[in-house]
C-alpha cells in the first residue's frame, strides 16, 4: 500500500465518522453520509441493501487487501484488492465476509440528487464493481481523510468533498472515450468550440456542423462521449462559467448573464435558481460559488435540478 494517507488512516484504523450536518433551507446536491478505514475479520460483517432503510445513500468502497463478496441483483462478485465496490440503497443486494476471512477496505458513503444521478449512470456504465485508475484511488484517499477531519465541518465544506468525490468517479468512468479516434477527435474540436463560445448562441445545428457529422449521428456520438445531449452539456457549461464570474464580484448579475451565454437575465435567474437552489445573488452571498471553485471539475457538470428545464429554442437538442 504505497499512498501515505491510506498508510495513516490504516494505523488509526478502524476509524470512521457519521457526518450529520445541519443544511439550513437550501438543498445541497451532494453530501457525504459516512466515511471510514476498517479492517473486518469476522462473518458478521454483511449488510443488506434493502433493510437499510429507505432514504437514498450510496457506497463507495475500495479493497485494500483481501476480499469481500458481493450479491448484486442475481450475480455474485468476489470483490478483490484494487478494486472498488459501488452500490445504491436501497436496492437489491448484499455484500458479506465469509469465516474465517479477511476484508481491508475504506468507504465514502454519500447523498443527494446530484451525487446519486452520477453514481447511477456510472453503475449502470461499469456495474457494481469497478477497476479505477491508481490516481484516482490515491484522490478519493485524501477525499477520506479530508471527511474524517474538522475541514469538513461546515455543509459547504462537506458537500465540496462530497462533489468531489462524485465528479472523481465521473471522470475515470466517462473521461476515457472508447469511441474511434476520427470521431473522439471531433467531439473534443465541440468542445473546445463550446468553451470558447459560450457567450454566443450554439444552436445543436452548429455544433453538428463542427463535428463534420449530421445533426442526429452527432447528438448520438455526443451523448456517448460526455454522457449528456449536447444542449444539456452547453448549460451545464454556461451555469459553470455563471459562478466562476460570480465569484470574481467583478460583475453585475445582469452581466453574468449576457457573458455566460443566457440572452434573457430572468431566464438564466430561473435556470440558475432550479439547479443550485439559490438565486445568483444568493449564491454569491452565501459562498458556495467560492466552494464549487476548489473542486476539480473543469469537465464536469454542476449540481442537477429538481425540475425539469426549458433549453433555449435556439439550442434546444
Amino acid at each position: 500500500m504505497g499512498n501515505f494517507v491510506l498508510q495513516e488512516l490504516r494505523a488509526k484504523a478502524p476509524i470512521g465518522r457519521l457526518i450529520s450536518l445541519p443544511r439550513g433551507h437550501q438543498d445541497l446536491h451532494a453530501m457525504p453520509v459516512s466515511a471510514g478505514y476498517e479492517i473486518r475479520t469476522k462473518p458478521d460483517y454483511q449488510w443488506d441493501g434493502r433493510r437499510r432503510g429507505q432514504s437514498p445513500f450510496s457506497v463507495i468502497q475500495y479493497t485494500i487487501a483481501g476480499a469481500g463478496n458481493l450479491r448484486f441483483e442475481n450475480q455474485t462478485y468476489r470483490i478483490r484488492p484494487g478494486e472498488t465496490m459501488l452500490t445504491l440503497i436501497p436496492h437489491n443486494h448484499r455484500y458479506w465476509l465469509e469465516e474465517d476471512g479477511y476484508w481491508e477496505f475504506f468507504w465514502i458513503s454519500l447523498n443527494g440528487e446530484e451525487a446519486m444521478r452520477i453514481q447511477r449512470a456510472v453503475l449502470a456504465t461499469t456495474g457494481p464493481v469497478l477497476k479505477l485508475k491508481e490516481e484516482t484511488v490515491n484522490q478519493l484517499a485524501d477525499c477520506l481523510a479530508r471527511l474524517l477531519s474538522s475541514e469538513t465541518d461546515t455543509p459547504a465544506r462537506a458537500s465540496a468533498v462530497a462533489y468531489e468525490v462524485t465528479m472523481l468517479l465521473y471522470d475515470d468512468v466517462f473521461g476515457v472515450h472508447t469511441m474511434p479516434p476520427v470521431e473522439s477527435r471531433a467531439m473534443q474540436r465541440v468542445i473546445h468550440y463550446i468553451d470558447a463560445n459560450l457567450d454566443k448562441p450554439l444552436p445543436v445545428d452548429r455544433l453538428a456542423e463542427i463535428s463534420g457529422f449530421s445533426r442526429s449521428h452527432f447528438s448520438r456520438l455526443f451523448a456517448q462521449s460526455e454522457g449528456m445531449p449536447p444542449a444539456e452539456y452547453v448549460l451545464l457549461r454556461r451555469l459553470k462559467q455563471s459562478t466562476r464570474l460570480l465569484a470574481s464580484g467583478d460583475h453585475t448579475v445582469k452581466e453574468v448573464s449576457g457573458m455566460a451565454g443566457f440572452a434573457d437575465p430572468n431566464y438564466f435567474a430561473k435556470v440558475f435558481r432550479r439547479y443550485f437552489r439559490v438565486s445568483p445573488t444568493e449564491f454569491r452571498k452565501i459562498g458556495l460559488a467560492a466552494s464549487i471553485m476548489t473542486m476539480n471539475t473543469e469537465t464536469s457538470p454542476p449540481a442537477l435540478q429538481k425540475e425539469p428545464v426549458e433549453y433555449p429554442e435556439a439550442d434546444a437538442d
